[in-house]
């Protein structure tokens, strides 16, 4: 079950070496990793309110894997997935979805670059990882891409309306 208290913003970094990430990000945010596991780490940072998750082996060193907000429900999750179609913007869903060594509940969009986001809660931990990382090429898909959601076993949904601009203000997303 989550255990977050409020929303946090994710940032998801690829990584040559994971010791080396996980000694210099301990120093940075003097604080030490929340979990490690063969290629992946990530660190619950209070201040700033940050998840930062250091994946190893998927991408060029240093460069963005994906980005994300954690939020405390999945009410949370599926709010921000109705006001994000109500937007307009189309959005994939995954529930109940081991990825990233956790069980999660989750919607994904892309910004007009590309850059994938996802909103996601966690429910539970998990001792393997759920499949691929995402890898550099959205379309491998992978457990933590937007493509991912497509094929997902847990029913994911791809959706877009259209609505007002309005909806799409940052007070609007509760989250």
């Amino acid at each position: 079950m989550s255990t977050i208290e409020s929303s946090r913003v994710q940032l998801a970094l690829n990584v040559d070496d994971l010791d080396a990430a996980i000694t210099f990000y301990s120093k940075l945010f003097a604080t030490e990793p929340a979990k490690v596991r063969p290629g992946y780490a990530n660190f619950a940072i209070a201040e700033p309110a940050l998840k930062l998750v250091l994946i190893e082996g998927h991408g060029a060193g240093g460069t963005l894997n994906h980005l994300g907000v954690e939020v405390p429900s999945t009410a949370e999750v599926t709010a921000a997935q109705q006001r994000l179609s109500a937007c307009g913007l189309a959005t994939a869903v995954e529930d109940e979805v081991t990825c990233c060594f956790a069980v999660q509940d989750k919607v994904w969009v892309d910004d007009p670059s590309g850059a994938p986001w996802e909103i996601y809660t966690v429910l539970d931990d998990a001792e393997l990882p759920g499949g691929q990382l995402r890898t550099t090429e959205p379309e491998a898909g992978g457990c933590c891409s937007p493509a991912a959601a497509e094929t997902s076993p847990a029913g994911a949904v791809d959706t877009a309306a259209s609505g007002t601009a309005a909806c799409c203000a940052p007070a609007a997303t509760g989250a």
